[in-house]
């Protein structure tokens, strides 16, 4: 299985560097799309929650003919956890986790406040053919 990985600085315009290499590193791929959205919420939070907004965030991409697996690691510097959550209505923030859990078929957490490590998986979806018809 292919896997490829990079380390961006911990500046927000890294962002949309993040979520630029990983259209293009999975080129057309069905998920390209939603994989470059899971890379910039799980590097928004890596910048907004941990030391990597002074320093850097790696994402590793692995591609296999069933699943993309994204993996985001921070720079650690914090107690607590990532975790969904639940905020207000008019909040504007505390949406990211949440999105990446309804986009992905599966998100694990793991690490401690040394560095933390977000996966997410896409599968892929077998095209499902038409029966043939009888006649």
């Amino acid at each position: 299985m292919p896997t490829h990985g990079r380390t961006f600085l911990g500046d927000p315009q890294e962002l949309s560097a993040a979520r630029r290499w990983t259209r293009a590193t999975l080129d057309g791929h069905p998920h390209s799309d939603d994989a470059a959205l899971i890379v910039t919420e799980l590097g928004t939070n890596a910048l907004a929650h941990t030391a990597s907004g002074d320093g850097t965030f790696h994402v590793r991409l692995t591609v296999s003919e069933r699943a993309i697996t994204i993996t985001v690691t921070d720079s650690g510097g914090t107690e607590t956890a990532p975790e969904v959550q639940h905020p207000p209505l008019n909040s504007t923030h505390g949406r990211g986790l949440a999105l990446v859990t309804a986009l992905a078929d599966s998100v694990t957490i793991q690490g401690d406040d040394s560095g933390r490590t977000v996966t997410a998986e896409l599968r892929v979806r077998a095209d499902v053919e038409e029966p043939a018809r009888c006649l």
